[in-house]
């Protein structure tokens, strides 16, 4: 199935048969990004990572549609032999939103990040997308004005983005207060307090607490309902068992942040740098970490779109 943006109809994005079924039959459908398949995760910890997240959907009763651009087509919806190819592909480009119109007309392939997947996901009626984390106020951003784009696709964008938080390598206060000014709720399943990716806690409070999945899909429909136009920030803790210590993840990334710094890294660059970094410097951990944080984050998705397909919120 494919339609065209009603802005001037010229590229396409091409939905799953699968994915465009369920939508259709208002069964509930979880989006989920591809920038951890490009650029997330080495070869093939990546693929094993992307089709388990997508089997965690499916087995918490909802359908999975990854996002990514494929050879210049916008695709909500990828079939295993599509994601092997981004995984262990070279030259995959990392898409935002505002690199979209550049890479179809082009006729790349690319990973899309929070924004990009957040505006595909709406456009095919999408409403809850889950990922790692958001991107957000780099620190130093005072100097630098590195801010992700995942910020104002929260304010603009009516997606709720089910995550653990935003990548701990950023400034969580700032970002805190940028999400805030832009009217984007954030919403803590089970904590009071926002997490750090890695580590459950960042001592920074959410706007509201939530205990279930049907609590939270009660807010998503309150929110719909009221016309509010922007996205929902979802909070929800890594696991327990797999969260690392918040002082010695702290120490990792002010020494990622510091090499960084002393290669010249920055912009698009500087995040996929700072968490292989990490993962060196956590002897592995910060992987393992991120993949559960990952599940966790795909299977409240599900739950809460299929509360909300059912009427039940």
């Amino acid at each position: 199935m494919s339609f065209a943006p009603a802005s001037d109809g010229a590229a396409t994005v091409t939905v799953a048969d699968e994915v465009a079924a369920a939508l259709d039959a208002g069964r509930a459908v979880v989006a989920l990004e591809s920038t951890i398949v490009t650029h997330g995760m080495p070869y093939p910890r990546n693929l094993e990572t992307a089709l388990g997240v997508e089997d965690v959907v499916r087995a918490s009763g909802a359908v999975p549609a990854t996002i990514a651009v494929v050879d210049g087509r916008p695709r909500v919806g990828l079939a295993a032999d599509e994601l092997e190819k981004l995984a262990a592909g070279e030259g995959v480009a990392k898409a935002s939103r505002r690199d979209l119109g550049a890479l179809v007309a082009a006729g790349r392939s690319a990973g899309t990040t929070v924004a990009a997947t957040m505006f595909l996901a709406h456009l095919a009626g999408i409403r809850i997308f889950a990922t790692g984390g958001i991107g957000g106020v780099h620190r130093g951003a005072e100097t630098t004005f590195d801010i992700s784009a995942d910020l104002d696709e929260l304010a603009r964008t009516p997606v709720t983005v089910v995550s653990a938080g935003a990548k701990s390598i950023l400034d969580l206060p700032r970002t805190l207060e940028v999400l805030e000014t832009r009217g984007v709720p954030v919403i803590g399943v089970g904590t009071d307090e926002f997490p750090a990716f890695f580590s459950r806690s960042s001592g920074l409070p959410v706007d509201h607490r939530v205990e279930s999945a049907e609590e939270l899909a009660a807010v998503i429909a309150a929110h719909h309902a009221l016309g509010l136009p922007s996205g929902i920030l979802v909070a929800n803790p890594v696991p327990e068992a797999d969260a690392l210590d918040g002082t010695e993840i702290d120490a990792a990334i002010d020494e990622a942040v510091g090499d960084a710094e002393r290669a010249g890294i920055g912009r698009r660059e500087l995040t996929p740098y700072l968490l292989a970094r990490i993962v060196e410097l956590s002897g592995g951990r910060s992987l393992t970490a991120n993949v559960a944080l990952i599940r966790n984050n795909a299977a409240l998705a599900a739950r809460t779109a299929v509360a909300l397909s059912r009427g039940t919120a």
